[in-house]
C-alpha cells in the first residue's frame, strides 16, 4: 500500500501497543490536535488496534504496521520508514517504547522526534520525555505536550465517533434487555491468568447481582466465548452472553448505555473510561500503582494487597509463580458485590 498524504502540515504518532494502551492514547491525541491547530495527525498502529484510531475524531489517517510478517525484518522496516517519509511529517511522537518503534522513528528521517527516556533505544529521539512510573498512563502521555501539566486527568475522556451501523446494531441488542432493570456488564477474560479474577468467585458475584434483579451482560473477544459460556451455565437467569458478538467500537458504544462495568486490570477498564461510566476494576497480581487504573470520578478499584508477593509482574503470568494465587482467591465475592452495591447507589 502506498503511503501518501498531501497536506502541508502533518504529525505522526507511532503506537503499536496493546488494545488498552491504544485507548489511553486517545486523550493525548485529542490534546495534541488542539495544541497543533491546522496539523493533520496520522497514526502508525497494528491491525488489532486500527479500529480504535479510525474512530477517533482527532486522527486523519491510520497506517498499518505488520510486526509479525510484512514489516518484521529491519530491511522491511527501513522500507516502511522511507514510505512514511513521503508524507513530510514535521514531528513524530512515539509513546510505544519498543526497539522496533524507535527504529521506525529513526527511519522516518524526521528531525523533531519525541520518545520516552526508558525506550529500548532512546538515542534516536531528539526530545526525551521522562517516564514517571507512578503516574497514570494518560498523564505520562500528556508529558509529551506543551501544556500537558495543566490538563485535568479526570475531565478528559477518550473520544470516539460511531457510525450509524454501529449505533443501530448496539441499539437493537440493547432493546432486548428489560428497560426498567439495572444493567451490569462483566468482562471476565484477560490475556494473563494471574490478572483474571477467579471464575468461581465471579460466578458468585454475578449470582448475587441477578438475585437482586439486575441484568448481567458478559462481554469479551471470540476466544473468551468458552469462558463466558462456562460462567453463564452456572447462572439460573438474568445473565446474557455477548462475547465474540461485538467489535471493540461496538463494545464501547454498548457500555455507554449500561450502569456499571466490572472488569479485570485489562483493556475493558479503558473501554469504560471512553464510555465515561462507573468502572470497577479488580486487581489480582497487578496493582493500580502501575498507572492503568480507571480514572474518571465515577470509578473504583479493588485489590487484595496484604501479600509480600504482590505485584509479581507488570503484565501478569500464565500461572501463579507461587502456585497459590492468593491475590485473586483472597478477594472475596462478598467484598466485590458490596462495592458494586455502593457504586450502583452513587457511592
Amino acid at each position: 500500500m502506498e503511503i501518501l498524504n498531501t497536506a502541508s502540515k502533518k504529525i505522526l504518532v507511532i503506537q503499536t501497543a496493546f488494545i488498552g494502551d491504544t485507548v489511553l492514547t486517545l486523550p493525548f491525541l485529542q490534546k495534541l490536535k488542539e495544541e497543533n491547530d491546522g496539523y493533520l495527525i496520522d497514526v502508525v498502529t497494528t491491525v488489532k488496534t486500527a479500529s480504535i484510531f479510525e474512530a477517533s475524531p482527532s486522527v486523519n489517517d491510520v497506517i498499518l504496521l505488520n510486526k509479525t510478517n510484512e514489516h518484521k525484518s529491519i530491511f522491511s522496516l527501513m522500507k516502511f520508514g522511507k514510505e512514511l517519509q513521503k508524507n513530510n511529517y514535521s514531528k513524530v511522537y512515539t509513546p510505544h517504547r519498543s526497539l522496533r518503534s524507535a527504529l521506525l522513528t529513526l527511519f522516518t528521517n524526521v528531525r523533531e522526534t519525541y520518545g520516552f527516556d526508558n525506550s529500548e533505544f532512546p538515542y534516536v529521539f531528539k526530545n526525551l520525555i521522562h517516564y514517571i512510573y507512578r503516574s497514570h498512563e494518560v498523564e505520562r502521555l500528556f508529558a509529551f505536550l506543551e501544556n500537558g501539566d495543566e490538563y485535568d486527568l479526570k475531565s478528559i475522556k477518550p473520544e470516539l465517533k460511531y457510525s450509524d451501523e454501529v449505533k443501530n446494531k448496539v441499539s437493537n441488542i440493547f432493546n432486548k434487555f428489560d428497560k426498567e432493570k439495572t444493567k451490569i456488564v462483566f468482562a471476565p477474560g484477560t490475556e494473563w491468568f494471574t490478572k483474571q479474577y477467579p471464575v468461581h468467585h465471579l460466578i458468585d458475584v454475578i449470582k448475587k447481582c441477578t438475585d437482586k434483579n439486575n441484568v448481567c451482560i458478559l462481554i469479551g473477544s471470540e476466544k473468551e466465548k468458552e469462558l463466558c459460556k462456562q460462567i453463564i451455565s452456572q447462572i439460573p437467569s438474568g445473565c446474557f452472553n455477548l462475547s465474540g458478538e461485538l467489535s471493540i467500537i461496538e463494545t464501547i458504544c454498548l457500555l455507554e448505555k449500561v450502569d456499571l462495568l466490572v472488569t479485570n486490570d485489562s483493556a475493558p477498564t479503558h473501554f469504560g473510561m471512553s464510555a465515561d461510566i462507573p468502572v470497577l476494576t479488580i486487581y489480582c497480581s497487578t496493582q493500580p500503582g502501575f498507572g492503568f487504573y480507571p480514572y474518571n470520578g465515577k470509578s473504583k478499584f479493588l485489590s487484595f494487597d496484604q501479600l509480600t508477593c504482590k505485584p509479581c509482574g507488570i503484565h501478569g503470568y500464565r500461572s501463579c509463580p507461587l502456585l497459590h494465587f492468593d491475590c485473586g482467591e483472597k478477594l472475596s465475592p462478598q467484598t466485590v458485590f458490596d462495592l458494586i452495591e455502593v457504586m450502583l447507589n452513587g457511592g
